[in-house]
């Protein structure tokens, strides 16, 4: 079968699900696992400005999209020519859910049943001692955190944080003076690069806050990616207990 994946996540857990670069033929420019078996896989645009006469040509037997990271009218148009699976991950469960049905579909059962009693395995481990008020900014300029029905937000309830945006809804913007509140300002990784210097900016509103930058994909990358996480979520769950 001959496949090209629409979202970073997913193409990760093909591989991971023991698919090939055979049967891969098309991934976005932001799928960037892993790398040295997707550097030899055509791009086919980024996950929101798909070529859609490039994926034409390569006339996959599948294409596998999801509904917040790709643009609605761009799946439609390929839903014309071809057969397109598209995905919706805001809860565990629903991941769980995920990676069972690309078990199904590319006949990796089993494997897609062992990423996923690993990544509950990881996050039952990954339990901080005390709740923990938590900001996660995802974007800068304006700074834009997560709501309560975001897959971010599952997993940083799941370890124990309260969001303190909780009662917000998908990617709201918000002020510096919103994050007066907050025990933990969390600056991602991705989609905005946060460094160092963005937090001795907020430092200078908030000098006694803990600031800390978190891997992004460990928070928001769906599919099987958590399942190699387990050392990352235990050092940062010992760096939260030691405050």
């Amino acid at each position: 079968m001959k496949v090209i994946s629409l979202v970073p996540s997913i193409t990760e857990a093909l591989f991971d699900l023991g698919l090939t670069e055979n049967e891969i033929i098309g991934r976005t420019k932001f799928c960037i696992h892993p790398k040295e078996k997707v550097k030899n896989i055509p791009i086919i645009g980024g996950t929101k400005n798909l070529n859609i006469d490039k994926i034409k040509s390569l006339q996959p037997d599948l294409i596998l999209a999801n509904k917040e990271e790709n643009i609605k009218e761009q799946v439609e148009a390929l839903m014309e020519d071809f057969k397109v699976v598209v995905t919706h991950v805001e809860t565990i469960e629903d991941n769980y859910y995920l990676m069972k049905n690309l078990g199904n579909i590319f006949h990796q059962e089993e494997k897609a049943q062992a990423y996923n009693l690993k990544i509950y395995e990881v996050l039952h481990q990954a339990k901080i001692k005390s709740k923990v008020k938590a900001a996660y900014l995802i974007w800068k300029n304006p700074y834009m955190t997560v709501g309560s029905d975001t897959f971010i937000h599952h997993i940083l309830a799941e370890i124990g944080f309260e969001n303190s945006f909780k009662d917000k809804t998908r990617y709201p913007e918000v002020n510096i003076e919103d994050l007066a509140d907050t025990d933990l300002i969390m600056l991602s990784s991705e989609p905005f690069p946060f460094k160092e210097k963005h937090i001795a900016e907020l430092k200078e509103h908030y000098p006694d806050k803990k600031i800390m930058i978190v891997d992004g994909e460990a928070f928001s990358w769906y599919g099987s990616h958590i399942a190699k996480c387990e050392n990352y979520f235990k050092e940062l769950v010992s760096e939260i207990d030691s405050l």
